[in-house]
């Protein structure tokens, strides 16, 4: 998974400074640094995310921030477990539109949704509303879609820990994605160009043609091993496992809008939900 940051990249944002331009690091994509497109994008302590705003969701609604399950300030959740509705204070840099500030701060008030099972996703809702977001600062949310992507459909992955943009397209849908203890359904498979690094966990994957969030980033397949952590494994149907070196991954999010409910909040009992359930 992709909360694990890489030293050398760290040393050397550290040295030159967050709002200066960087080469990509070794091994890294050619992606581009410090693109004009950061709006709704926020860094984590740890990790990477942003402020999306579901169909239908009014802005006077509470905002909610997407990151991964693996993110969270409490550490991993464990295989099975689902958290709703647990009190948080976690703080969010919200960056500017060209990615080369921060211009504010966001604070979540719960979070409304996490897990690692089936998906990797969390969702934070915070203490301010998106209209409120959008007069203070001038950002507006990232849209999440509410339909299935589609194969070869380009994206980008934008990272706000690292202030780049990764950009491919959809190579496929694994049938399953085991890693460690943890099993995903339906992950999103990049093309080679999204070489995603530590730090990018929580990105949202925006599908270029409309803009929208249409997954978040998790994991990839580091050393080539079979299915351990950092080292994640396809499993089709028949049981068959396939192991891409050096293919990264993140898991779709259309999922959400059958279990969200007005003012920002989460109802998994709503007939249409199909997220894993406490």
């Amino acid at each position: 998974m992709r909360r694990r940051l890489l030293t050398a990249a760290m040393t050397i944002l550290t040295a030159i400074g967050m709002a200066t331009a960087v080469p990509a690091a070794a091994g890294a994509s050619t992606a581009t640094i410090l693109a004009p497109d950061f709006h709704g994008i926020v860094a984590l302590s740890n990790c990477s995310g942003s402020v999306v705003k579901p169909v239908g969701a009014a802005d006077t609604d509470p905002a909610l921030v997407l990151s991964n399950g693996h993110c969270l300030e409490s550490g991993f959740p464990g295989p099975g477990e689902v958290i709703v509705n647990q009190p948080s204070t976690r703080s969010f840099s919200l960056l500017s539109t060209d990615g080369q500030s921060t211009v504010g701060q966001l604070r979540a008030t719960k979070i409304i949704y996490a897990t690692m099972t089936d998906t990797d996703a969390s969702l934070y809702q915070l203490s301010t509303s998106y209209a409120q977001i959008d007069q203070s600062y001038g950002i507006k949310a990232l849209e999440l879609s509410d339909a299935h992507p589609t194969a070869g459909s380009a994206i980008d992955v934008i990272s706000g820990y690292w202030k780049r943009i990764y950009s491919c397209s959809i190579d496929g849908f694994p049938y399953q994605l085991r890693e460690g203890s943890w099993t995903w359904k339906d992950s999103i498979r990049y093309t080679p160009e999204c070489k995603t690094i530590g730090g990018t966990s929580g990105s949202p994957i925006v599908d270029r043609a409309s803009g929208k969030v249409v997954g978040v980033n998790n994991t990839g397949n580091e050393s080539g091993e079979r299915c351990t952590d950092n080292n994640p494994c396809e499993v089709d149907e028949n049981g068959n496992v396939t192991v891409r070196h050096g293919t990264n991954y993140g898991q779709q999010t259309y999922l959400f809008h059958g279990c969200l409910a007005p003012r920002g909040e989460i109802d998994l009992n709503q007939p249409d939900c199909k997220l894993p359930k406490p």
